[in-house]
């Protein structure tokens, strides 16, 4: 993916959550606090995640692969411990999926930019590698993103404060994707 995509896409995505945080509508707040333990946001970001991982572990080479001389035991030993997961462990399921799609999203976004020494590059680095820390975080504990969003959406204010630093911040890297 070419940076210029990387940026922009990444500051798109902070722009639209920004802005619903701004708008905090009660279909928004009920979503956001459902969210940790929904089975739609479960199929949506855990689904998301997995699939993508498995076309990753599908199409990985012969370096990364330590056993075998093929992929294809791999993509289904990890689809079944998907199915189970989802099965045995649903609990915060939505949290570890949203995880799962943050790290995925950071590989991408890194490799745009890999020996990229401009200054306008940082801003999108220090967004993937601060995702990459709340996602290892939310993966060890999910139900802090539950806790987070009581905290956040107890107060209108602080959500809408929280939105309109995302909005900044989305604006800040379609900026500067648009003027490299």
């Amino acid at each position: 993916m070419p940076l210029f995509l990387a940026t922009l896409l990444t500051g798109l995505g902070l722009i639209v959550l920004g802005v619903l945080l701004l708008l905090s509508t009660p279909m928004v707040v009920s979503s956001l606090k459902a969210m940790p333990r929904s089975p739609a946001a479960t199929l949506v970001f855990f689904g998301g995640g997995l699939l993508w991982f498995l076309v990753r572990v599908a199409t990985m080479g012969d370096a990364d692969r330590i056993i075998g001389d093929s992929n294809v035991p791999w993509v289904i030993a990890f689809a079944v411990l998907g199915v189970l997961s989802v099965k045995y462990v649903p609990d915060f399921l939505a949290v570890r999926g949203l995880s799962i799609l943050l790290l995925l999203v950071a590989s991408p976004v890194l490799d745009a930019s890999f020996m990229n020494f401009q200054p306008q590059v940082y801003p999108l680095n220090v967004l993937a590698y601060l995702a990459i820390v709340v996602a290892l975080y939310l993966a060890a504990v999910p139900y802090r993103l539950r806790d987070f969003l009581q905290w956040l959406l107890a107060v209108p204010g602080r959500a809408r404060g929280f939105g309109a630093g995302l909005l900044l911040y989305g604006i800040l890297l379609n900026v500067l994707a648009l003027t490299t």
